[in-house]
């Protein structure tokens, strides 16, 4: 989100201006009556909130405090089973000194007044701890203020401790204050900004273990997902997806046969001003079971749009020939693009072609989403990680303003960046429009594999020039991809030093940490690949296959320099110049990715004798962005049976600098989840492209890693008391590149394509590969 909007921008869900304390006790400077309609308390059976009684202190748009001394934080961020919610509340409620057992959260809906709503990137403990902690903070001094005045002392010397004031001798509870009123307290802005936050050794809640808010819902099936929205009187549809995402029309449907079946409707071709979904008609029946069997029966006939005829072959082979175009990309503003003097001076050069396949989101939920317009505003009811990106689209498609169109707030069954795009609204909007009745659409696993923006295929060449005495002078990253931003928000696309707009996302983890000498990135976008399908942001986005070059790379510079790997990236991570970190996210710098590297090895047993075919193989990274580092490093123990190929994982081990652990059981669950989703793409996930379309489109051709092929996982973290960063996705872009190396020590192959194949490791045993 650095790149969205920066920290405190006007109108931004940072903007200081949202947290300036000027309440009176029983004030009510917002107005919650409609939240408490609109929101979702995910502790609560059903979700819906429960309206406190009697007068609420209330004094930003982030907390408030009812008379019982209850506090219910406001959660902007969706939820899709990282536990946003508790990691957040923590934040505030430690500032604040409450109880946790004090503590509610409720997930809000994308009413205007919140700003930029948006869940990824794992930005959202970075970006929410200094908002947080102010604003906790500035409750906190108000309370005392107004409990001393209250007992007639003077606050000086006021403490608060666990939702209590205590002054002069005498104490009140917040809830006390809270029904007795009196809270009278306004900071500007700047006073917010120079705010003093607690020390970590005074921190009671962050650091600690604790019970996750919502996670009893989670358990016992009363939690509130998206495909359980329901209103009276909706009908159900089920799309018939066109031959190509782009371009298709609608030539004729015959529904003759849908007609018999019980329950069915009408056929529906929706005219989309918004481009979103071209060629799609919906099955419209009274209920889903009627709607899907009658879309059997429909018969569709369309024009398809471009992109029909493409294969993933021709993804690839589209890709490698845009690199072998030097003209072609933008180049990153990195510390020198010029490296053909280096190149030229090079006494060897070294220079590799890594490619990565289509890789399905494949979420628990299918799509889904429920419209219909009441009392003039049309709602949505659905999971989705980027309220603010939609809105616009679906003001455009319904011909209305973005402030008569709100999305109601529901749990989602997996994210991994698929529902960043909320393109599966469209339709279900369009269609209530048309209807004038609520429309509940449910896409099938096989719909919402065909309709997947998935990650795209990327080809990347890596090259390194070497003085012939150990040390490298220059490296040139080139890496052609589909671009998801270019796809859904061009608008928030850079320039680089040579004036062509690039996409952030899907270049990120080549501007790496390591002194190279000359260093020159070019993003170049696989045009074929935008054409034929919708690229999207999928768990770790362009660190997933950026870091799979740049650490598979690193350790076949080692084997051409004949050292260790390890000492390697160790020599490389110095620290210095454009590497030395500057502000509070990048403190350490360098420094602390070498830390990792090495605590991963000695916690690994780097250099010790293993069994036969069997190898450790190390790979590091800074995560997602340059400015928001998260120092991680993976061991992973392979073994690899020559006779059939397959490659077994024994042990990951990963060792994680995030600075400040808000939530230690939540960041676990963190890097567990992307580590295991990192292995899953290393050695199993990934489908081709087959005339425009997803070769696979379920999971009995598709599969994910299974619970049998778990390895043993070690994950320690660095205690660490600096900015807290981003935890959901670094530890992805470790995993497969880990595995590369681990392969060739075990076995002396090097594998330069993931997923990694039994088959492709038999070729190359038999040097066929």
């Amino acid at each position: 989100m650095s790149r969205l909007q920066r920290k405190g921008a006007p109108g931004g869900f940072l903007s200081r201006r949202n947290f300036l304390i000027a309440s009176t006790g029983a004030g009510l400077a917002f107005g919650f009556s409609a939240l408490v309609e609109a929101a979702m308390d995910p502790t609560v059976p059903g979700g819906a909130p429960t309206a406190s009684a009697g007068p609420r202190f209330e004094p930003t748009l982030w907390f408030a405090i009812d008379g019982d001394g209850i506090v219910t934080v406001n959660i902007i961020r969706a939820e899709m089973g990282q536990h946003v919610g508790t990691a957040l509340a923590r934040i505030l409620a430690d500032e604040l000194d409450v109880a946790w057992d004090k503590v509610r959260i409720v997930h809000v809906d994308s009413d205007p007044k919140w700003g930029l709503m948006v869940t990824g990137g794992s930005w959202s403990v970075w970006q929410t701890f200094p908002i947080f902690s102010q604003a906790g903070a500035a409750g906190r001094i108000a309370l005392v203020e107004a409990g001393a005045k209250l007992m007639n002392v003077s606050p000086a010397g006021g403490t608060a401790r666990g939702g209590v004031v205590h002054v002069g001798g005498r104490s009140i509870s917040y809830g006390d204050i809270v029904k007795r009123g009196g809270v009278a307290r306004t900071f500007t802005p700047e006073e917010l900004a120079k705010l003093p936050i607690k020390p970590a050794a005074e921190r009671k809640l962050i650091g600690k273990p604790g019970k996750a808010l919502d996670i009893a819902a989670k358990i016992n099936g009363t939690a509130v997902y998206g495909i359980d929205a329901k209103v009276p009187g909706m009908v159900f549809a089920r799309p018939k997806l066109p031959p190509t995402r782009h371009g298709a029309r609608v030539v004729s449907v015959d529904d003759g046969a849908a007609k018999k079946i019980k329950g069915y409707l009408r056929c529906l071709t929706i005219e989309d001003p918004s481009d979103t979904v071209p060629g799609w008609v919906l099955v419209i029946a009274e209920s889903y079971p009627a709607a899907l069997r009658a879309s059997e029966l429909v018969k569709v006939t369309w024009t398809a749009g471009p992109g029909a005829s493409v294969s993933e072959k021709d993804l690839q082979d589209h890709a490698a020939a845009l690199i072998a175009k030097p003209d072609v990309g933008a180049l990153l503003d990195t510390k020198t693009a010029d490296t053909a003097p280096a190149f030229q001076a090079a006494k060897s050069v070294l220079e590799q072609t890594y490619t990565t396949a289509t890789v399905l989101h494949f979420q628990l939920e299918p799509l889904n989403a429920l419209a219909f317009e009441k009392d003039g505003v049309m709602e949505i009811h659905t999971g989705n990680q980027w309220q603010s990106l939609i809105l616009p689209t679906l003001a455009k498609a319904l011909d209305r303003p973005e402030t008569s169109i709100v999305m109601r707030t529901y749990m989602l069954g997996g994210g991994f960046g698929r529902r960043l795009t909320g393109d599966y609204a469209v339709p279900a909007a369009l269609a209530a429009k048309a209807l004038g009745k609520p429309v509940k659409l449910v896409l099938t696993r096989e719909d919402d594999a065909r309709f997947d923006s998935v990650r795209s295929p990327s080809v990347q060449k890596v090259r390194m020039a070497f003085d012939g005495a150990g040390n490298i002078l220059a490296q040139e990253h080139h890496a052609a991809a589909g671009w998801p931003t270019l796809a859904n928000a061009p608008a928030l696309m850079p320039k680089g030093k040579n004036g062509v707009a690039y996409d952030p996302f899907a270049i990120s983890g080549a501007d790496h940490w390591y002194e190279v000498g000359a260093h020159k990135v070019r993003a170049i976008n696989n045009d074929l690949a935008n054409e034929t399908f919708r690229p999207g942001w999928l768990r770790s986005v362009g660190p997933g296959w950026t870091n799979w070059a740049s650490e598979s790379f690193i350790d076949e510079a080692a084997h051409h320099l004949k050292t260790d790997p390890v000492a390697l990236r160790l020599k490389l991570l110095t620290g210095a110049g454009a590497n030395a970190g500057g502000d509070a996210s990048t403190k350490g710098g360098a420094r602390r990715q070498a830390e990792v590297v090495r605590r991963a090895a000695e916690a690994a047993g780097w250099g010790q004798p293993l069994p036969k075919d069997t190898g450790l193989g190390l790979a590091t990274s800074f995560g997602q962005e340059r400015d928001m580092p998260t120092w991680v490093a993976c061991v992973a123990r392979v073994h690899v049976d020559r006779a059939s190929g397959v490659v077994t994982v024994r042990k990951l081990t990963i060792v994680t600098d995030a600075g400040t652990i808000v939530d230690p059981d939540g960041a676990r669950a963190q890097t567990e989840g992307a580590a295991l989703w990192g292995l899953s793409m290393a050695l199993h996930e990934g489908t081709q492209f087959v005339n425009g379309q997803v070769k696979d489109v379920n999971l009995d051709t598709y599969a994910p890693l299974r619970i049998a092929d778990t390895p043993e996982l070690d994950i320690r973290f660095v205690d660490s008391v600096e900015v807290p960063v981003g935890l959901g996705e670094p530890a992805t872009t470790v995993v497969a590149p880990a595995i590369a190396n681990a392969i060739f020590r075990a076995v002396g192959v090097r594998l330069r394509h993931i997923p990694i194949t039994s088959a492709a490791v038999l070729a190359a045993l038999s040097g066929k590969g």
